[in-house]
């Protein structure tokens, strides 16, 4: 499975979540509002999630394996950090070539 598209849209504001990104695979499978947010150690991806009723926080897509999920965040973060500043200002959505 390749990650074939990269589609990247910056939150403004000083908060830790930067970006909501949309990832395809092969060109025939798309996962949206994966996360571009800013931890204590750096910038990592967090995954799709939706609050559930007791409150915490659950994956509603994600990796079952550790090597997939180091592809998808170094291929987003790396799409993120490359583009410059100017690229987001005034876009609701920014393409990053893979």
């Amino acid at each position: 499975m390749e990650i074939t598209d990269v589609r990247i849209r910056k939150v403004n504001g000083d908060g830790k979540l930067k970006a909501y990104v949309s990832i395809t695979f092969d060109e025939k499978f798309v996962v949206h509002d994966l996360k571009v947010i800013e931890g204590k150690k750096g910038y990592f991806v967090a995954m799709p999630s939706k609050k559930m009723s007791n409150g915490e926080f659950k994956d509603t897509a994600h990796p079952l394996v550790t090597e997939v999920r180091d592809e998808i965040q170094t291929t987003v973060l790396q799409k993120y950090n490359s583009m410059p500043e100017e690229a987001f200002d005034g876009l609701q959505e920014t393409v990053a070539e893979v």
